[in-house]
Formats: C-alpha cells, sequence, structure tokens
C-alpha cells in the first residue's frame, strides 16, 4: 500500500489505551505523519500483553506478545505496507528479554527501520544478542540523541552510516509564552512513577531551599507506572510521602496522582519555574520528559543520565552526580534565586528546542523511510536478506 511519492508506514509499537512513553512517542510520530500528508497511509500493530477487545484507528490490529499465531497475523498484514517501523524496548517485546522481535521482523518482507528506545552501556548477553540481531536484520536504525548512536558504534559496532538519529518530538503546545505567575516557584517533575525515578533525592534536595523566599513549591505530577502499581501498588507513592512528612517538607511538596492529557500537561509545564529531573539510572540515552522540559523553556537540573549530559551541557539546565541531594538543592537555589543564570537557561533551551516539535520530526522521519524504500539494497526482498544475515 502506498500512496504518493511517499512510502505506506506500518508501525509496530505500545500504543494508547496503553499507558507508557513508547505508546505516547508512537501516538505523536503517526499523527505528525498523517498531518504531514493525508493522503499517505499509516498503520498500527500495536503490543498487547492479554486480550484486547476491538481497535480504533490507527491501529489496525493488536499483537498480542509471545503468541504464534498473532505473530503470524501481524506480519502477514505489515507486509502489505511499503516499508515498517519497528518500536523497541526490552519489556515490550514476548519472551526472555522480548527475543521474540527477532523472529517477528524476520517474517518481514519489506525494508524495516527500528527505533531503539534504549540501548544498554552494560547488557546481559541475551540482551547485547537481541541488540545486535536488530541491527543486523534492519535496513536503518533511529536513535533520538547522538550519544546513542556513538553508544551503538563503539559498544556493538555498529556502522554509524546506517544509523539516524531523530530526536524524541515535543508537543508544539509547549512552545507558548510561561505561564509561571504564581506566587511561588514552582519546581515540577511529571512522568510515569516508580522506582528509579529517584524523586526521593529531589526531595531531600529541598531540605537545603527550605529557607528561599518566597517558599518554592516541588509539585510531582503523574501517575504510578502500571507495571509497578500491578506488582506493589502505591507503595512507591506512599513511601515519598513518608519522606515528605519526616522531613518537615509538607509545606513544600504536592503529590498530583493524575494521567494528565496533552493540553493540560502543557499547561502544567509551562507553568514552571524549573523542572528537575533526578533519574538514577545511567543508562537513559532517551528522555521524552526531558525534550518536553526543553521545548518549554524550562531550565532542567537533572542528574547525569546520558541524555541530560549531551542536551544539559551547552547551557539549558545542569547536571548533578547521582544520589547528591546537597548539589541537587544548590543548583536549585542558584536558578530559583538568581534571574541572570535563568534567563540565560532559558535562552539556550529556545534555541535547542527549535527543531523539535512534532511536524518537523514527522517530516524527517518519514524521509528516513522513504529513503530506505528507495536505496539500491531495496531491490534485493527484505526476506532474502534476512535469510542471509540471519
Amino acid at each position: 500500500m502506498s500512496f504518493g511519492s511517499d512510502p505506506s508506514i506500518g508501525f509496530v509499537s505500545t500504543f494508547p489505551p496503553t499507558v507508557c512513553g513508547i505508546a505516547s512517542y508512537t501516538e505523536s510520530l503517526v499523527a505528525a505523519i498523517s498531518d504531514r500528508s493525508p493522503g499517505n497511509l499509516t498503520g498500527v500493530v500495536s503490543l498487547v500483553d492479554g486480550p484486547t477487545e476491538g481497535s480504533a484507528s490507527p491501529v489496525l490490529m493488536h499483537h498480542r506478545t509471545g503468541n504464534r499465531a498473532s505473530l503470524r497475523d501481524a506480519t502477514e498484514l505489515l507486509n502489505s505496507f511499503g516499508t515498517v517501523s519497528i518500536q523497541h524496548e526490552f519489556g515490550i517485546w514476548g519472551e526472555r528479554d522480548g527475543v521474540e522481535v527477532l523472529d517477528f521482523i524476520s517474517r518481514l518482507s519489506v525494508p524495516t527501520a527500528v527505533t531503539l528506545h534504549t540501548i544498554l552501556e552494560e547488557p546481559t548477553r541475551n540482551q547485547r544478542s537481541i541488540t545486535e540481531g536488530l541491527c543486523r536484520l534492519t535496513e536503518r536504525i533511529v536513535v533520538m540523541s547522538q550519544t546513542a548512536s556513538t553508544r551503538l558504534a563503539d559498544r556493538y559496532g555498529v556502522d554509524p552510516d546506517r544509523v539516524s538519529v531523530i530526536p524524541h518530538g515535543a508537543d508544539s503546545r509547549l512552545a507558548g509564552p510561561s505561564l509561571a505567575k504564581g506566587d511561588r516557584p514552582l519546581i515540577l517533575t511529571w512522568g510515569l512513577i516508580g522506582p528509579g525515578k529517584g524523586l526521593e533525592w529531589a526531595i531531600r534536595a529541598l531540605t537545603e531551599i527550605a529557607d528561599v523566599r518566597p517558599l518554592p513549591r516541588y509539585l510531582i505530577a503523574g501517575a504510578t507506572h502500571p507495571r509497578v502499581r500491578q506488582d506493589s501498588g502505591e507503595a512507591y507513592r506512599t513511601s515519598l510521602v513518608a519522606l515528605t512528612q519526616s522531613l518537615g517538607l509538607s509545606s513544600m511538596v504536592e503529590f498530583d496522582d493524575r494521567y494528565l492529557d496533552r493540553r493540560s500537561l502543557a499547561r502544567l509545564v509551562r507553568s514552571a519555574d524549573v523542572v528537575v529531573l533526578p533519574y538514577e539510572s545511567a543508562e537513559q540515552v532517551t528522555s521524552g520528559v526531558l525534550v518536553e522540559a526543553i521545548a518549554a523553556s524550562k531550565p532542567v537540573v537533572a542528574t547525569q543520565f546520558p541524555h541530560a549530559v549531551e542536551l544539559l551541557s551547552g547551557g539549558a539546565g545542569a547536571v548533578v552526580p547521582f544520589g547528591d541531594p546537597q548539589l541537587l538543592g544548590a543548583k536549585l537555589r542558584q536558578i530559583l534565586s538568581d534571574r541572570p543564570t535563568r534567563d540565560y537557561m532559558t535562552s539556550r533551551t529556545r534555541r535547542l528546542a527549535a527543531d523539535w516539535y512534532w511536524p518537523t520530526i514527522g517530516d524527517r522521519f518519514a524521509g528516513v523511510m522513504a529513503e530506505i524504500v528507495a536505496s539500491p539494497a531495496a531491490s534485493v526482498p527484505s526476506s532474502l536478506r534476512r535469510h542471509n544475515v540471519a
């Protein structure tokens, strides 16, 4: 299936109503490509881990991960498209570490790109094998940061010419004027909540700025991650509330457990004075929340996860060591108390995010998909190429 000069694209990913960052990313990307060229056909095979009733456009079918009959039906459907975009993270596919994805791609007969949302510096043997297989079996690898591209070359031996760096997109509603007009400055963290987000470190950092006047507010906005809630309920959020109370910070810390729609989220982010991302993982080469914060022209204080180091080193924010609430608090104090510092960071974020909004990202992604179809290698059936390299 193809319309106009661009190939039709079949996407494989988690997708709303599934609540996760990759689902939101794919929904926005598909919408951007469809808006760019209404005649260009896109469709989605959504990844689910249980029975699902019905589907709504652009979802054409649900692939129940780990189910062989479902895998066969999904790949047959996708082979009717001009090209396929696979979204990958180890936890969204079936079998051990999501190894099912390799069999899935091997059954595709059309040019295929994989978007890697996770590239581990220290993978297990099985995780390395999966990542290497994904890079070997697809015509193009898409990543969202230069750090990710460099890691693929250095740690996995991937030819940089096969890698396209396309930033994570941002909602254009984030680009409006600042709405930070409250009596008290607002420090904001948002996204799905769970262990590893490092929110306890951000709360501890508030003890370093409890004397700032007017007294800052720290809002933790977001629902508990569905898998965390399934495994341990609201234990993590409850522990954060208990920590807040034990440190005497109840007048500073607020919790909003709603999963906000995009319009409401954009207004909230634009209302912040500074964004704090205290994540604990040194593996994170992509952060949609970080991109959205910069797109909203907000100074960011983040721990030294790879994507933050890459994006903030030019002055759009500050990077601090993992597990250092004193330095985190000191950086928050500087941004809140020193207007020239805050204005400089804001100006750097505006320059950095100029080309990150979804219409531009949709154009770039569609261009990459068109390139792999038009390349000389595409004249050789993809199924034959994959058989030869498997």
